[in-house]
């Protein structure tokens, strides 16, 4: 039984939508109070296992607030060995509501913080600034993993009386950076900031972006579009910020790439819901791409769960190349053989180092998209037509096509348009690589691996083949030690040259 301070049992209300289940608690009430007065009221409960994904405490806020200020603590007891213990997200949604699709949504920091503020000038990174507006709000807690003892929690909501400040208007970052024409642009479209659960600020990220060779990188916070208009300031002309979310889901997370400015996407559905296709399409009418992350992660509700069929691209690389990289470059693999054996559309890969703090290296890996100019249009594009590589770092380039019949030749992400039959030459240039073994992989498996490049870390292989025989061709690159039947450190990997008539 969840209590509060304020009369005993809490009042209890089970709210379902679809397969989705929301818990509203009792909440808090506040009388107005003299100009620069302030009244704090404390929340106590307990939330048993298997509590819903979200439990919401109702907060009166009367006219006349200037700021709303909640903190939040919770027990950590101790577990046996492969339990999870506890751990408690918190947000809060405005008088508007906390309808799925975020219409009241002012704020999330997830497990990142345990108190935040909001008022008209200003906000908790994370938090949207504005007004508190009179009507009922809502502390959005998120048990994301509750102990056998349940999760005993305390919730102090403090409202400061008087007139609210001034409201900055937001400025955002512009959509274009001065570029080099048709070019290969590298970028990293998945990092944190202070705006969730990083540690660096959006200057020190773009600071490293810039010594990391980067051009372009995206905004992902989770389940927040508060840092939107933070990047104006660290933009320039030699490096373009895209603005999106990681939508951080109960079944795995999605990276909303190059959204419009101001743009927040809904987290609150697993898949049993069948509301993903809904705010993929919504991510689309934005100007942004789907792209699921690191979709065989380990943590707890990242694995993808999702499916791929509303996917513009799939990050199969997540930062330092681990295990589960492995088995998402196997299961991208997969779903090439079966779009050439379907004769359907194919998803691209890329990747992205998902930096947090020190020292998460902000650009490794990091995808290179050749694209008519560096603008959001122009990046997104090649993206979404698989126009890639990812490498591990800027120190790593390469030049990889097919060539063949009467001069065809085709690059990363196109199609050499030649009989089946027709002799084709693949070709791989590579720079920064020492001692990397070239592996061409094609839907037939690896069917070709070089000894290891030179220490100089540049080289040249090339390998013949037909159509009939190798329907696509795509080139990895290993570290020396990767070299063998096991699978090891990757130095960078294309996106598939396709061979034959389409």
């Amino acid at each position: 039984m969840c209590e509060d301070d304020h009369g005993g049992p809490g009042r209890r209300a089970l709210i379902v939508t679809g397969a989705a289940a929301a818990l509203t608690l009792g909440g808090v009430s506040f009388a107005s109070a003299a100009d620069g007065g302030r009244e704090s009221r404390t929340l106590r409960g307990t939330l048993p296992p298997g509590s819903p994904d979200f439990v919401y405490v109702p907060v009166e806020v009367p006219a006349g607030v200037r700021e709303l200020k909640v903190a939040c603590t919770y027990d950590r007891p101790s577990v046996p060995a492969g339990t999870t213990g506890n751990a408690l997200d918190i947000g809060v949604f405005d008088e508007r509501g906390t309808e799925l699709g975020g219409r009241g949504f002012r704020g999330w920091s997830g497990g990142a913080r345990s108190e935040f503020f909001l008022r008209a000038d200003g906000a908790t990174p994370g938090y949207l600034p504005g007004p508190v507006r009179p009507g009922t709000w809502h502390i959005a807690l998120g048990p994301y993993t509750v102990a056998p003892q349940g999760l005993a929690y305390e919730i102090t909501v403090t409202l400061t009386y008087g007139e609210p400040g001034e409201a900055a208007r937001p400025v955002y970052p512009p959509e274009r950076a001065k570029g080099r024409g048709r070019a290969w642009y590298r970028g990293d479209c998945h990092l944190h900031s202070w705006f969730s659960d990083g540690r660096r600020t959006p200057a020190e990220i773009g600071e490293l972006a810039r010594a990391a060779g980067l051009d372009f990188l995206n905004s992902s916070e989770h389940n927040t579009h508060a840092a939107h208009a933070h990047w104006a300031d660290v933009a320039g002309d030699d490096l373009l910020v895209l603005l999106g979310e990681e939508v951080t889901t109960r079944n795995g997370h999605v990276v909303a790439l190059g959204t419009d400015p101001g743009t927040f996407v809904d987290w609150r559905y697993r898949a049993r819901d069948n509301r993903f296709g809904r705010f993929a399409r919504q991510i689309r009418r934005a100007g942004g791409l789907v792209v699921p992350a690191h979709p065989h992660a380990t943590c707890v509700g990242c694995t993808w769960k999702f499916g791929f069929g509303e996917a513009d691209a799939v990050e199969v690389w997540n930062g330092p190349y681990t295990p589960d990289d492995e088995v998402a470059l196997a299961d991208w693999d997969g779903m090439l053989v079966a779009s050439v054996r379907d004769g359907r559309d194919w998803l691209p890969a890329m990747g992205d180092s998902d930096a947090h703090r020190s020292p998460d290296a902000v650009g490794s890996p990091q995808t290179v998209v050749l694209a008519d100019d560096l603008t959001r249009r122009a990046v997104q594009e090649g993206i979404r037509a698989g126009r890639s590589y990812i490498a591990e770092s800027s120190r790593v380039s390469l030049s990889f096509r097919a060539s063949g019949g009467r001069g065809g030749h085709a690059g990363i992400g196109e199609r050499l348009e030649v009989d089946h039959g027709t002799p084709v030459t693949v070709r791989l240039e590579v720079t920064g690589a020492p001692r990397c073994t070239v592996r061409f992989v094609t839907d037939q498996g690896v069917l070709h691996t070089s000894p290891p490049l030179p220490v100089s870390g540049a080289g040249t292989v090339e390998w013949r083949t037909t159509p009939s025989y190798a329907a696509y061709v795509r080139a990895e690159l290993r570290h020396e030690a990767a070299a063998g039947p096991q699978p090891g450190a990757m130095a960078a990997f294309t996106n598939p040259v396709f061979l034959g008539r389409g």
